[in-house]
């Protein structure tokens, strides 16, 4: 099948463009012809997504967005698999070329800031359906910027993409949380479908199928064995617990609340504790002032800000923590840095907020806080309460990595063939 792949970025600078990193190449590996198009193409610092050679790349903001859409039905696509655009008129005009597959990577066209989250008086994840409700929240529990302006227009952006939704011939999400979201707003069931995300490391060969959790398999690695790969964890000093922060540096990801909760993990562990925080983004700043406060307060906390890493220097660092912590205060559609350092046998605490239950499991691969609110306090108990027992820690590193091996990439392009194929046969039998 000949796939016109869309996309915002042709660069990794987040979750979907690394996922599509893996994807193209892999549905060129069982047999459909690809080729890319994204909105813009930048910055030229990060490395581009990996297009299977001899496929082509088309650009809006290099070619403008009459030529690279006529490039793109030119190559006569039979399917667009769409990741998500910035342009609500230019994904419009997609259906005119192909049918269209979307892949939710977040909520599109469901809430008027994309957050999902109500923030006044207390972080709360927002269950309630799009609508005019929404705009009677808006300022009340704060759900965006102040500017009446920026609030219809928003509004309305969401609102033309949420129609622009239903004319298309299938959503995909990587949870069921995420698939209740659309079910939600009145899509069919079999309209919506639930696909997990592959998992992939630097040490894994990225190919093993998905296999669902009640299955013997997932319990054992790749040559059979119920044990943790001989990679996990490299030399780790003893004398600290090291805990890392992975992803962009927002509010919404709730690094302050981390921040917050460490000077009470030293003193339950009494041990030494250093975070690490990876990433990039416009909280930084703010959570590196807080920082300097707590070391200067707290002798036995130090913190450190190691800035954006590529999939390698953040798998070498990986190898020299003991926990991932996702304090995420929104309520993440999947969680995929779970998963992925969980190949390496490393637990997560994290709030249980989104599509991160359905991956974290208590007393399995870590734990998790409460949500409701999601408080420092609460964030800090998980924490310990992965790493007070030696004995415990060693399972829940078992049960990372047992967890993470039911995510696969081939596994993920089976399911999108399926899917791509019964579009492609229901599109036949209308014509």
């Amino acid at each position: 099948m000949r796939i016109g792949v869309v996309t915002w970025n042709a660069r990794k600078v987040g979750g979907t463009e690394t996922y599509l990193d893996r994807v193209l190449p892999g549905l060129q590996n069982a047999g459909h012809q690809v080729a890319l198009l994204s909105q813009v193409d930048s910055p030229a610092d990060r490395t581009r997504i990996c297009v299977p050679k001899g496929s082509p790349l088309y650009c809006v903001s290099t070619a403008g967005p009459g030529q690279a859409l006529d490039q793109l039905h030119k190559w006569r696509p039979q399917l667009i698999y769409l990741q998500g655009l910035d342009d609500s008129d230019l994904e419009a005009r997609l259906s005119t070329i192909a049918p269209v597959v979307f892949f939710a990577h977040n909520y599109y066209g469901t809430c008027v800031d994309g957050s999902k989250l109500f923030s006044f008086p207390t972080a709360k994840p927002c269950e309630r359906a799009f609508g005019l409700g929404c705009l009677l929240n808006f300022y009340p529990r704060r759900c965006g910027g102040l500017n009446p302006i920026t609030m219809a227009r928003a509004y309305c952006e969401k609102a033309a993409r949420l129609r622009i939704l239903r004319g298309y011939r299938a959503i995909l999400t990587a949870s069921e949380h995420m698939r209740r979201e659309y079910l939600k707003h009145g899509f069919a069931e079999s309209a919506v479908h639930r696909v997990p995300l592959p998992v992939y490391s630097s040490q894994d060969d990225g190919v093993s199928g998905y296999v669902s959790s009640d299955s013997p398999e997932a319990n054992k690695n790749d040559h059979g064995r119920d044990e943790v790969p001989d990679y996990a964890h490299g030399a780790k000093s003893e004398d600290e617990w090291r805990l890392l922060f992975a992803g962009q540096m927002t509010r919404l990801k709730g690094g302050a609340v981390l921040l917050d909760a460490i000077p009470a993990v030293a003193a339950a562990l009494g041990r030494p504790v250093q975070l690490i925080f990876a990433g990039e983004g416009p909280a930084r700043a703010e959570w590196e002032a807080r920082a300097r406060v707590l070391e200067a307060r707290n002798l036995n906390v130090r913190i450190e800000f190691a800035g954006w890493l590529d999939g390698g220097a953040l798998d070498a660092l990986a190898n020299d923590v003991h926990l991932l912590v996702i304090p995420s205060l929104w309520p993440e559609p999947f969680g995929l840095v779970g998963p992925e350092l969980g190949l390496k046998g490393i637990p997560a605490a994290a709030f249980a907020v989104g599509g991160i239950p359905e991956w974290l499991k208590d007393g399995i691969n870590g734990y998790l806080a409460s949500a409701d609110p999601p408080a420092a306090h609460g964030l800090a108990e998980a924490i310990v309460r992965c790493l007070r027992d030696a004995r415990e820690y060693t399972s829940l590193r078992k049960g990372a990595a047992q967890q993470a091996r039911r995510f696969g990439l081939a596994g993920h392009i089976s399911c999108l063939t399926e899917i791509f194929d019964s579009v492609a046969a229901k599109v036949a039998d209308a014509r």
